[in-house]
């Protein structure tokens, strides 16, 4: 998907004052992680929560909802897992 995309600190990437566009989905799946319940105003039940699952012991709830949360964005998700040096892989694309 194209948009707009953030810099390395989130805010909006310029170049010869105008946005630069280019491929997004990487920062969606970010932000959706990362948001939690009702912070997107548009999609209320948008949101996975990151900081709540990092507080607690089982993970499993975590990836059932982001799961849920990314196909809701139009995802086709084959597999979503937690690698053993704890980066999480999510294996899909958008539709």
């Amino acid at each position: 998907m194209t948009d707009i995309l953030l810099d390395k600190i989130g805010d909006l990437k310029m170049a010869n004052g105008d946005f630069v566009l280019g491929y997004s989905d990487n920062t969606h799946q970010e932000h959706i992680l990362i948001a939690t319940k009702g912070e997107f105003k548009e999609f209320p039940e948008l949101g996975v929560g990151l900081s709540k699952m990092l507080s607690d012991d089982d993970y499993m709830p975590f990836l059932i909802d982001a799961k849920k949360n990314l196909e809701y964005d139009g995802m086709k998700i084959n597999n979503i897992k937690f690698e053993e040096n704890g980066n999480l892989n999510i294996d899909g694309n958008y539709k």
